[in-house]
């Protein structure tokens, strides 16, 4: 899948963790101009991966990842979800009474595609979905964009300099919200709310050749 756009992010093991997510992707989707069809449905699928991540039995320890990721080769929005646990996850026809169950057939009828892989180099699996996205275009060359879509290799504005980002990083503030740490090449990390919004140049693009992820230098 040719890549244009992508943002990956841990959350842990937490009640909070779905609605964080679908916050994430809101500000992720709002950057790459998706409307509210797509928003809507995008933030529901994602929803309920998540949902079945933090019901699968793994170390509490363990934490639960995220890929969000625009393909310009067919238009497709890929939402993926890893974790560590054990089993492949397969549709379920819950009895009327039955209160669970249903994530996956929400996510059949509303995906183009979907499937499970095992992780490479790692324990548990991720489970993926495709969503056609056509209307999802390249972000410009500078843009205003949320912290938790900025990637290493591209530059923020501080201030009135530019700064290459050389790491990024999530973390949890005490109230429970999601901050983004950028190791940058000059000065301190910079350390802000993950929807705060900075002025962004370059991004990566990130295609994949014979399984690999191979990256390109930002524009």
């Amino acid at each position: 899948m040719s890549v244009i756009s992508e943002i990956t992010f841990r959350l842990s093991r937490h009640r909070r963790s779905a609605s964080r997510a679908r916050a994430v992707l809101h500000a992720v989707l709002g950057d790459w101009g998706a409307g509210q069809e797509l928003l809507d449905t995008a933030e529901l699928v994602l929803s309920e991966l998540v949902t079945n991540a933090l019901r699968v039995p793994a170390p509490s320890d363990r934490q639960v990842g995220i890929r969000i990721a625009h393909s310009a080769l067919g238009g497709l929005l890929r939402l993926e979800v890893s974790d560590a646990g054990d089993g492949r996850p397969e549709i379920r026809t819950p009895g009327e009474d039955e209160v669970h169950g249903r994530g996956l057939q929400i996510v059949d009828a509303l995906t183009h595609n979907w499937g499970v892989s095992s992780r490479p180099g790692g324990i548990g699996k991720t489970v993926w979905a495709d969503l056609k996205a056509p209307e999802l275009v390249p972000v410009p060359r500078t843009r205003q964009a949320a912290a938790v879509t900025v990637a290493k290799g591209q530059s923020v504005r501080v201030g009135e300099q530019w700064r290459r980002v050389r790491s990024v990083a999530t973390e949890h503030y005490a109230t429970g919200g999601l901050a983004v740490v950028l190791g940058l090449d000059e000065g301190p990390p910079l350390r802000v709310p993950a929807a705060t919004a900075l002025a962004v140049r370059g991004w990566n693009e990130i295609r994949e050749d014979a399984g690999q992820e191979v990256r390109t230098p930002p524009a």
